[in-house]
């Protein structure tokens, strides 16, 4: 009973959860052989949850009726979760230090009611702060996003083994 409770709680636990992704992100890296060929194919938002990253734009419809996002294609998705991969592996310090000197001048320039963006709360109540459920609010973003992320990279793994005609690649 214990090690189905023991493998139940590893499955939902963050290393877990980024093991699964960098995972992911690997087979879509060694799957894509040739990654120009991503280029301009059509982002497909019904293989892909509805928050498919368009932005303002509207998404299109195909002849088929599957609809597309025309800001971004295949390609600059492939590079984002590679982008995202080497950030978890490697550390995002320098980003990091951006943004903490950015909101530091915002600080000096007197802006009123800042928000600290890397924790969501306002910087006037950071003392009085209930850290854990900061961690737990984060933690669970923090695996949803890797969990969507993840789908995502399967996603662009099987389209492109369709594009390029593979079926039942390495199965």
């Amino acid at each position: 009973m214990m090690q189905i409770c023991d493998s139940y709680s590893q499955k939902h636990s963050l290393f877990n959860a980024m093991n699964r992704f960098i995972g992911a992100v690997n087979n879509m890296d060694q799957t894509v052989m040739v990654p120009s060929l991503l280029r301009d194919v059509p982002l497909m938002l019904d293989e892909l949850d509805s928050g498919g990253g368009c932005g303002e734009r509207e998404p299109q419809l195909t002849p088929n009726g599957s609809t597309y996002c025309s800001c971004r294609d295949m390609y600059s998705h492939y590079m984002l979760l590679k982008s995202i991969r080497n950030d978890i592996e490697w550390g995002v310090l320098q980003q990091a230090n951006e943004e903490t000197t950015g909101r530091k001048k915002d600080k000096l320039n007197g802006s009123s009611g800042a928000m600290d963006i890397s924790r969501g709360i306002p910087e006037d109540r950071e003392v009085e702060e209930d850290l854990e459920k900061q961690f737990h609010y984060h933690l669970s973003g923090l695996h949803t996003v890797l969990s969507k992320l993840t789908r995502k990279a399967n996603v662009l793994t099987n389209r492109y083994k369709q594009e390029i005609g593979v079926n039942n690649w390495g199965h």
